[in-house]
């Protein structure tokens, strides 16, 4: 006869797991916990004054708890609820807060103290569509070697990229030499309060400028084609034909 032998492993429960569950669970007070002499219930009706005695007993009559959700208060805010309902509720309304809060994310943008005029606007149209979605940048010129004799040149670079995107950044920081990196932070501005850069202003103005020199040269050119019929030989040899009719019919 063979006889099965099974053994059976028990985890062992965390203490602080432990502790962290019966944080949760008595957060709040409930029940014979309340030992105030009034409470304020609050409901869909609205919110009562009553002694907490009474309240006990109108939670004993609706086969639920009273649990008491504001303590600071005078006298205390309860409701009259299923204690374990309250805290899914509160635990889902924690979860959804949090799904709605906005991740903000730091990108990094890295200049040399002598950046070329094209790098410096492929990497200015970067930074702008980082702060657009609502990223801080944070921008730094790198002094590699000697090059931090020409601190001042990178200075000047950063608070250029800062004017270039007043738009839509705002600065939190000016430039400030760490060690041999001089760092620039930028955050996004709300939506709706987007300042227009001076560069922007000057190129709207410019394209506005010649958008309305393009609209002044075809009249310019119909102008000159009309010239040579209004004001040449033709236009001459009708006006007198009209003014020799004209005398005729003054004459008859």
């Amino acid at each position: 006869m063979s006889f099965a032998c099974f053994v059976v492993t028990l985890q062992p429960i965390s203490k602080n797991s432990l502790m962290k569950t019966d944080k949760k669970q008595n957060q709040y007070r409930i029940n014979e916990q309340i030992r105030v002499r009034e409470v304020r219930i609050v409901g869909e009706s609205g919110s009562t004054v009553m002694p907490t005695r009474q309240a006990l007993d109108m939670a004993r009559q609706q086969g639920v708890d009273l649990v008491e959700i504001s303590p600071n208060a005078n006298p205390p805010v309860c409701r009259l609820i299923d204690y374990s309902k309250f805290l899914y509720q509160q635990k889902k309304r924690q979860k959804e807060m949090k799904a709605k809060q906005v991740k903000v994310e730091v990108k990094e943008i890295r200049f040399g103290p002598q950046t070329d005029e094209h790098d410096y606007q492929f990497k200015l149209k970067h930074a702008r569509e980082f702060l657009e979605e609502g990223n801080k940048v944070r921008a730094y010129v790198f002094f590699r070697g000697r090059s931090i004799l020409f601190k001042e040149q990178g200075e000047v670079l950063l608070l250029r990229f800062a004017n270039d995107l007043e738009e839509v950044g705002k600065v939190e920081s000016m430039p400030s030499l760490e060690g041999k990196k001089m760092f620039l932070y930028l955050a996004p501005k709300k939506a709706g309060v987007a300042k227009k850069s001076q560069q922007a202003r000057d190129r709207e103005a410019s394209e506005a400028e010649l958008k309305e020199q393009a609209k002044q040269q075809p009249k310019a050119a119909e102008i000159d084609a009309e010239a040579p019929a209004n004001g040449g030989l033709l236009a001459n040899a009708k006006i007198s034909a009209d003014a020799l009719k004209k005398l005729t019919e003054n004459a008859e």
